[in-house]
C-alpha cells in the first residue's frame, strides 16, 4: 500500500471546506486507488473517516458539489486537513475503514463499539447445543471458537450462522420450558428444537456446519451445501432447495465481503509494536479461516518508556499473549528476530507482499491507536471511566440507553427509551413504546414488551447493541429484563436496575448489578453516580410527557368512535340529535332507537360503550 499524508495548506478561501485547507492541492497528489481518507481538523483530530473505490473521485466530490446535508457541511468547514491510505481492493478498504472508525471514534462517523477483551462463540453440550457469545472462563461441556479481536465480530458472526444454519441461542431455563415457538423461530433465525420442530440428527447436521465453518472450513461448508440443494432439487423438494440456495448466498455474500488477499483458510497473528512520545502500543491483527477479523490495540503499564524498545514491547506482549490464548500457525512480526520466543509459537517477519500489505496496517493502526489513546487520557477524569471504575467494567459504556415506565392507575401505559452516548444525551435517538394488550397497572409486562420490542432489532443485528442498560426499578424490574435478554440469546448485555431510595430521595438510589451478588450504592458526588442520575431522570421526564400526551388524546376521543358500525355521518347524527357528547352519554337505548339509522342493537352497542 501507498500513503498520501496531510498536504499543507496555504489557500484562505476555498468554498465548502475549512478556511486553511486548500483541496485542490491534496488532490492534485491523490491517487485514483481504493482506500480510505481521514478528515482531520485543526487541532489533527479525526473528523471523518471514509472509504472509496477511486480517492481522487471520492474526495473530489466533497469539494465540486453543492447540496451537501447540514451535517456534511458543517464538518466540511472545519477540516483543516486531509490524510489518505490506498489499499490494493475495495474489500480491503472496508476493512481499514472499519478498523479507524473503531480506534478513531471520528465525530461524524457512525461509531462502532470497541471491545477490550478477548471474546469467544460457543457451542455447548447436549443434543441441542446451544450458540452463544463467550468471555471468560471455559466450560468442559461446550467447545469454544477464538478468539475474536471484539465483540463486534463475534456479533456478526453469530448473526450470520443463526440466519444460515437457524441454531438456538436462548438460555437453557428458557429452552427447557418452552410450549411455543419463540420470537427467534418466527424470523426464522431457529428451527425451534424446544418445541420438537427438527428432529435431533437434522439438528446434529447444521451444528455440524457451523463447526465447519467456525474453524475456516468455508469451502467445505459451500460444497456441502451445494451437494444438499442439487440432491433436493433433483427429488423435486423445491422448497428445500430454495431455502439451501439462500443459505450458499448468503455465506457466499460474507466471504467476498471480508476476504482479504490471503492464503487458502490462513490462521495468522500479525503483531506490531510502535512507540511514540514515551508511549508503547502493540497492536495484534487477527486472520482466522483467511478472514480478517481486525485489530485491537494494547497499552503495557511502563514506568519509563524511553528505556524500552519496540522488540521488548513485542517480547513482553508474546510471552504473556500466548500464555493465555492458543497460538495460530504463524505470528508476524514487526520486529524480527526476538530472543527467547516462548515454545509453540512460529513467528517471522513478513515473507511476501501480502504480509508486508498486513503489518504496514497493522503499524498504521498502532500509531493511530496512540493517538486516540491519548486523546481518551485528556478525558480520563470523565463520568464514564467512574463509572466504569465503580461497576469494574472491562469497557467503557460509550452508549448507554435507560429504560422507564409512566401511566395513571394503569391508564395510557407508555415506556420510554433515552441514549447516552460519550456522556452526551442523544436525543435524536429517544423511542417511546406505546404498552397495549397488558393488565393495567402491570409494569413487570409494560417493561417486558418496552426490552423485547427494543432488543428483538439488537438480536436480528438491525441494530446497535448498547454497553450498558438501565432500568429504572428495583429487582423486580431488572429481573423481567434479565429474562429477556436470556430468551433473546443477549444475556451478554450489561444491565442495573436503579431502585428509588428511602423515602425516595435522589441520592439514596440502590443499583442492583448484573453479576453482582450484592447491591452496590455509590457516593452522592460519586461523578459516575451522578451520570446515572441524570439518564435516569432524563428517561422519567420523556415517559411522562409521552404518557400525558397519550392520556390527553385517549380522553379526548369520542368513545363513539370506538363504537363498530359507527362512522363520521351517523357520529355527527348522534350529536346533534343529543346536543353534543355528553348527551349522548345520557341516552336511554329507546332514546338512541329514535334516531334515523340507529338499529337497537347499535343502540344497546352505543348505550354500553358509555358504561
Amino acid at each position: 500500500m501507498c500513503s498520501a499524508g496531510s498536504v499543507p495548506n496555504s489557500t484562505p478561501d476555498n468554498a465548502g471546506q475549512g478556511a486553511s485547507f486548500d483541496a485542490k492541492e491534496f488532490l492534485a497528489a491523490l491517487t485514483e486507488a481504493p482506500g480510505v481518507y481521514r478528515m482531520l481538523a485543526s487541532d489533527r483530530a479525526v473528523l471523518y473517516v471514509g472509504k472509496a473505490k477511486n480517492l481522487k473521485k471520492r474526495v473530489s466530490s466533497y469539494f465540486q458539489k453543492t447540496g451537501h446535508s447540514p451535517r456534511i457541511a458543517l464538518m466540511l468547514q472545519q477540516v483543516a486537513a486531509m490524510e489518505a491510505t490506498a489499499t490494493r481492493s475495495e474489500a480491503e478498504a472496508l476493512i481499514l475503514e472499519n478498523t479507524l472508525i473503531k480506534k478513531l471514534a471520528p465525530k461524524y462517523n457512525i461509531l462502532f463499539r470497541d471491545d477490550k477483551s478477548y471474546p469467544y462463540i460457543g457451542l455447548s453440550g447436549g443434543e441441542f447445543p446451544r450458540l452463544f457469545y463467550h468471555r471468560g472462563a471455559f466450560e468442559k461441556k461446550s467447545h469454544y471458537f477464538g478468539p475474536f479481536p471484539n465483540g463486534l465480530a463475534v456479533r456478526e458472526s453469530i448473526q450470520l450462522i443463526q440466519k444460515t444454519f437457524l441454531l438456538r441461542t436462548c438460555e437453557e431455563a428458557v429452552f427447557a420450558h418452552r410450549s411455543r415457538p419463540c420470537l427467534m423461530h418466527q424470523i426464522k433465525r431457529c428451527k425451534a428444537p424446544c418445541v420438537g420442530l427438527v428432529s435431533a440428527a437434522d439438528y446434529a447436521v447444521d451444528v455440524r456446519l457451523a463447526e465447519l465453518f467456525l474453524r475456516g472450513r468455508h469451502a467445505e461448508v459451500i460444497d456441502r451445501l451445494t451437494r444438499q440443494m442439487e440432491a433436493a432439487a433433483a427429488a423435486l423438494h423445491f422448497e428445500e432447495a430454495a431455502q439451501l440456495r439462500d443459505q450458499i448466498r448468503a455465506l457466499q455474500a460474507v466471504l467476498h465481503r471480508q476476504y482479504v488477499s490471503s492464503t487458502r483458510d490462513a490462521d495468522v497473528d500479525i503483531i506490531a509494536a510502535v512507540i511514540e512520545r514515551g508511549s508503547l502500543c502493540v497492536n495484534l491483527a487477527m486472520v482466522r479461516g483467511g478472514l480478517h477479523l481486525g485489530d485491537r490495540a494494547h497499552f503495557p503499564q511502563l514506568s519509563d518508556a524511553t528505556q524500552i524498545d519496540a522488540a521488548d514491547g513485542l517480547a513482553a506482549f508474546i510471552e504473556q499473549h500466548y500464555a493465555e490464548q492458543p497460538a495460530p500457525a504463524r505470528v508476524i512480526l514487526s520486529a524480527y528476530p526476538l530472543d527467547d520466543m516462548p515454545e509453540g509459537v512460529n513467528a517471522t517477519a513478513p515473507r511476501n507482499e501480502m504480509e508486508r500489505a498486513w503489518m504496514e496496517m497493522a503499524l498504521n493502526n498502532a500509531r493511530l491507536a496512540l493517538q486516540a489513546r491519548w486523546q481518551a487520557k485528556a478525558r480520563s477524569s470523565g463520568r464514564l471511566v467512574s463509572l466504569q471504575e465503580a461497576l469494574g467494567a472491562a469497557d467503557l459504556p460509550r452508549r448507554i440507553e435507560c429504560f422507564d415506565i409512566s401511566h395513571t392507575m394503569g391508564e395510557g401505559t407508555v415506556a420510554s427509551c433515552v441514549v447516552c452516548i460519550d456522556g452526551a444525551m442523544k436525543k435524536g435517538e429517544y423511542r417511546r413504546f406505546n404498552i397495549a394488550g397488558i393488565q393495567p397497572g402491570d409494569d413487570y409486562a409494560a417493561m417486558r414488551q418496552a426490552l423485547t420490542r427494543r432488543y428483538e432489532k439488537v438480536a436480528t443485528g438491525d441494530t446497535v447493541a448498547p454497553d450498558l442498560i438501565l432500568i429504572d426499578g428495583g429487582k423486580g424490574q431488572h429481573r423481567v429484563a434479565r429474562e429477556v435478554f436470556a430468551e433473546l440469546g443477549l444475556d451478554h448485555l450489561a444491565s442495573i436496575g436503579v431502585a428509588k431510595g428511602e423515602e425516595r430521595k435522589p441520592g439514596l438510589e440502590t443499583l442492583f448489578v448484573h453479576g453482582r451478588a450484592l447491591p452496590l450504592q455509590l457516593d452522592m458526588d460519586h461523578p459516575g453516580f451522578h451520570l446515572i442520575q441524570e439518564i435516569r431522570d432524563e428517561a422519567h421526564r420523556f415517559a411522562i410527557v409521552g404518557h400525558r400526551a397519550r392520556r390527553a388524546k385517549a380522553r379526548g376521543r369520542s368513545k363513539l368512535e370506538d363504537v363498530a358500525g359507527i362512522g363520521p355521518a351517523r357520529r355527527r347524527k348522534l350529536l346533534a340529535q343529543f346536543g353534543g357528547l355528553d348527551g349522548v352519554k345520557a341516552a336511554t337505548i329507546e332514546d338512541l332507537c329514535r334516531v334515523d339509522g340507529i338499529s337497537r342493537r347499535l343502540a344497546e352497542d352505543i348505550y354500553h360503550a358509555f358504561r
